[in-house]
């Protein structure tokens, strides 16, 4: 192998001397028992910066008596840096891998974020989707239960039962309460509780501004002129229910009929309506009822 022949400063003597006692500790380490690392502390540090002073000078002398110093890299030291920078390199690859996952991590996770927010889009469009598919189940089968034939049998088993059911579910579902009342009037005609439902189906029709089927309604609730505690306020509704119809005549003559049969036992607000009603109407006043002659004693 060829010597090279160097002038050496004192950083680069250090250096080298730094080297082959790390190189030669190395050696001794690998053959032996490990020994404790040094505790480097300003003594130790002081002692070695004497010895470098003292190979200085040494190494300077032989320079100046045309002896110069060579040296020659450790075979080991050579291997270890081949080793070390094998080691950079692939430090640098791993770098440059890491990059690159986290790159496509970042790339993954705007992925799953756009995923969740379409998977949330479509989920609420799903929930929408059912809603109204339940909606349109809903109204095909409360169509289709509006549109079915009146049923004639008593749920119940109890007229007063059937119209306290009816008149409950008519406050909260005017069509199905309607379908209700006239299940009373089936099942149950010609009772007290069938004229209440034919009463109560007048209202229904009033409120939907069928005023002539409310005139049926009303003359079937009233046939053979009850005494029933809601009669009075049946007649005025089938007054103003025949003025609406454009029967003029006839209301003035429901009028009459309420004042004949009715005013007596009459509330004073119903009283009250019934004259507000025959001035809207413009109806004759009615007259007052003869007076029948007092009956003869016999003899």
């Amino acid at each position: 192998m060829p010597k090279l022949l160097i002038s050496v400063s004192r950083k680069t003597l250090i250096s080298v001397i730094g080297v082959v006692m790390i190189a030669g500790t190395t050696t001794v380490v690998a053959q032996t028992v490990p020994m404790e690392p040094i505790q480097w502390d300003k003594r130790r540090l002081d002692q070695l910066d004497r010895n470098v002073r003292r190979l200085e000078r040494a190494v300077t002398q032989r320079n100046a008596a045309g002896q110069p110093v060579l040296v020659e890299p450790d075979p080991e030291v050579i291997a270890l840096q081949g080793r070390i920078e094998l080691m950079d390199r692939r430090l640098q690859d791993l770098e440059s891998t890491v990059q690159r996952v986290n790159g496509d991590l970042e790339r993954l996770t705007f992925a799953v974020d756009e995923g969740k927010r379409d998977n949330a889009a479509l989920s609420t469009r799903l929930r929408e989707s059912e809603g109204r598919v339940r909606s349109m189940e809903q109204a095909a089968a409360r169509e289709n239960e509006l549109n079915s034939p009146i049923s004639s049998t008593s749920p119940t088993g109890d007229p007063a039962r059937d119209l306290t059911a009816a008149v409950r579910l008519a406050a909260t579902d005017p069509a199905l309460g309607d379908r209700a009342l006239q299940t009373v009037t089936l099942a149950w005609p010609d009772t007290p509780q069938a004229r209440e439902a034919f009463s109560r189906l007048g209202d229904l029709r009033v409120s939907d501004g069928d005023f002539d089927n409310a005139v049926r309604a009303y003359s079937s609730a009233l046939r053979g002129w009850p005494t029933t505690p809601w009669a009075p306020a049946t007649t005025l509704e089938l007054a103003n229910a025949l003025n609406s119809a454009d029967r003029k005549t006839d209301a003035c003559g429901a009028l009459t009929e309420f004042t004949n049969r009715y005013a007596a036992t009459a509330s004073a607000t119903q009283r009250t309506r019934a004259t507000e009603l025959g001035t809207r109407f413009a109806c004759a006043a009615p007259r007052a009822p003869a007076a029948r002659a007092p009956a003869r004693r016999p003899g």
